[in-house]
């Protein structure tokens, strides 16, 4: 049976529009909704459903709108050191720790004297946490760097790596590979695969 062309770009919409529902970074569900939306005026248009295609280009517009709020607002980015032992810090990680063990399944919390933890404030919301271990190569290990739910667009990742860290006054950041979502992220922020105690690492050479 073939499916007529029309059809298709019906269905293909209803698929982009679904999946959007179902992604929990804004910027992402905002993308897709807008382009799903989008497929859906113009086959609106071409079955002559007009009612189909105004409301679904006005959801268009929405999206455009609140995507250019997003990418042209100035954010503000601070980093409160806490300690392991803090409660607030227990309670954070306790929380997230299935979506933490989700990313990088190989993470635990094991407090000691050369590891430090900062909560990576968005807006003043604690959108991320990065675990820090320091090493004597004048290099960091970072045990930890995640971002909450609806914080996942790499502003937290570009800040902690390309300002916070970079301030450290240290020549290489390691750490594990994570599940292959968080390499993706890994890639993105600058680093490479290598390996490091014999195991699967990554590493980043600040310039």
């Amino acid at each position: 049976m073939n499916i007529p062309f029309v059809e298709i770009i019906g269905y293909a919409a209803s698929v982009l529009v679904a999946a959007s529902l179902m992604m929990s970074a804004i910027v992402k569900l905002r993308i897709i909704n807008l382009i799903g939306s989008l497929i859906f005026t113009v086959y609106g248009l071409i079955i002559n459903a007009y009612p189909v295609a105004a409301v679904n280009g006005w959801i268009t517009l929405v999206n455009i709108y609140y995507l250019f709020e997003i990418f042209s607002a100035e954010e503000f980015f601070q980093v409160l050191e806490v300690e392991y032992n803090s409660e607030y810090f227990k309670y954070f990680v306790n929380f997230h720790e299935h979506d933490i063990k989700k990313f990088i399944p190989s993470f635990s919390f094991v407090p000691e004297e050369n590891r430090k933890a900062f909560f990576i404030l968005r807006n003043s919301i604690p959108a991320g946490l990065v675990c820090t271990e320091s090493r004597q190569d004048n290099s960091l290990f970072v045990n930890l760097d995640y971002a909450i739910p609806g914080y996942r667009d790499f502003k937290t990742g570009r800040y902690v790596y390309k300002k916070f860290l970079k301030e450290k006054k240290i020549e290489k950041i390691f750490t594990n590979p994570g599940n292959k979502i968080h390499e993706k992220y890994l890639k993105k922020m600058g680093f490479v695969k290598t390996e490091l105690n014999s195991k699967p690492a990554f590493v980043l050479k600040i310039s």
